[in-house]
């Protein structure tokens, strides 16, 4: 028998969705994503299959594909597909074949959605996949909303399968004798998820055989901590937020008198932009450095001497222009790149707007953008890395100009060059270079 009672107490108590709703299920093709069609059939509930073909396992994709055709045929519910080139859309927003996916799947959902009038997205993740987000938040570094793992309900995502774990999933499966195709992608470690689910969780296991009840038992802890914090900072946010005629600001003794001050300053100054690294920095000269600016995308935050005064950013950054490998000449705000290829190592001296670059280490396409917040390098001369905030300290630029000094970035995200200051010390041209490249920035007005 179907667990049907159970997927519908789990879909009321949560408030996922109601019988009238219209609901587009994402199905692999995979047993998670099979029982879940299963059970929303056998529930009543008002739905469609949207399957992606991601090109990344040839034969067994299309194998997939077909099988979830057959599987909408055979629920009688309508079926929409996709193929996608993942490979080219990963090279050309350089992100992982992991992300180019993720990124192509959902907003082709959004799409579907739209077009065939479904309010909400059903996906058949369970107890096993929130473990191994918390875990993988946990080995790469989160904060308290990485601890609460996968939401049932996040937007118009739903997730009505949360009340099951991978064993039970796979019991009910063999019980009711439901056909489901197998990903072979998931047996390889290669993968970050994989291994935890197929290497550390096992371990885990050992220690303690229940471990998803036990998971299921802190997520309840960890979202009330999470719902208790939000509220903290609400209450904080009402009285400690002024509004000036100079911008909005915060009073450094009532800062100062934050416990614990990071996490709570951090939350307060979220919203605007900025991240932890930026408040660790702040914190840190609180009671020096009166003056101070730090920047996010949408505001600058000064340190004055009792507040810490927030404004709006009004100046525009020029935005990004992209190098390819054969471009001789591109535009960048009130600058104009000229690129010239040389077969000689030869090194420009005594001139700030030229550089020479090592080719061989030049990654395609280039960009030239503004400062952003965490942006370090590596300056000439110097062995270790600086971050640019502290490299425009040093160098006495103002606020304002700062913004418009274009840097020279390397298909890899390195910072080769800060245009009319210092290039990178990684990528100077030494005794074994081969061959050069030449920029040039001309200032136009």
């Amino acid at each position: 028998m179907l667990p049907v009672k159970q997927f519908a107490r789990f879909i009321e108590q949560n408030t996922l969705f109601t019988p009238n709703s219209k609901i587009l299920a994402g199905v692999s093709g995979g047993m998670d994503s099979v029982l879940m069609t299963h059970l929303l059939k056998a529930a009543g509930f008002n739905f469609g299959i949207a399957h992606c073909n991601f090109q990344l396992r040839d034969d067994e994709a299309l194998r997939d594909q077909e099988f979830c055709n057959s599987l909408a045929n055979q629920l009688r519910v309508p079926f929409h597909t996709i193929n996608f080139d993942t490979r080219n859309y990963a090279a050309d927003n350089k992100v992982s074949i992991q992300m180019a996916a993720r990124e192509l799947r959902y907003q082709w959902f959004d799409a579907v959605c739209q077009q065939s009038d479904y309010q909400l997205i059903a996906l058949a993740h369970h107890q096993n996949d929130t473990i191994e987000t918390i875990l993988l938040n946990l080995t790469r570094g989160t904060g308290i909303a990485g601890l609460h793992g996968i939401l049932p309900k996040n937007g118009r995502l739903v997730r009505p399968m949360l009340f099951l774990n991978r064993d039970e999933i796979a019991t009910i499966v063999a019980d009711n004798n439901l056909t489901y195709v197998e990903d072979s992608s998931n047996v390889s470690t290669k993968y970050a998820r994989n291994k935890i689910r197929l290497e550390v969780i096992p371990k885990l296991k050992e220690l303690n055989p229940s471990l998803e009840k036990t998971f299921e038992s802190n997520l309840k802890h960890f979202r009330n901590l999470e719902i208790l914090l939000e509220s903290q900072v609400d209450g904080l946010r009402k009285t400690l937020i002024k509004h000036g005629p100079d911008g909005i600001y915060l009073l450094l003794d009532e800062v100062k008198q934050l416990n614990p001050v990071r996490l709570l300053l951090f939350k307060l100054l979220q919203e605007y932009g900025f991240n932890e690294t930026s408040v660790d920095d702040l914190i840190s000269v609180l009671d020096k450095h009166s003056g101070r600016v730090f920047e996010s995308d949408r505001f600058i935050l000064i340190l004055d001497r009792d507040r810490l005064v927030l404004q709006k950013r009004t100046s525009r950054e020029p935005g990004v222009a992209l190098i390819a490998e054969k471009t001789h000449e591109v535009h960048y705000g009130n600058y104009k790149l000229n690129l010239l290829h040389d077969d000689s190592p030869l090194i420009v001296k005594d001139n700030p707007m030229a550089v020479s670059i090592d080719s061989a280490l030049l990654i395609f396409p280039l960009t030239l953008r503004a400062w952003q917040e965490g942006d370090y390098f590596y300056p000439l001369g110097m062995k270790g890395r600086k971050k640019l905030s502290d490299f425009f300290i040093g160098q006495k630029i103002a606020l304002h100009q700062k913004n418009e000094i274009p840097l020279l970035v390397n298909g890899n995200g390195d910072v080769m060059w800060v245009g009319g200051y210092r290039p990178d010390e990684r990528y100077k041209v030494n005794n074994n270079t081969k061959k050069v490249t030449i920029f040039e920035l001309y200032k136009l007005r």
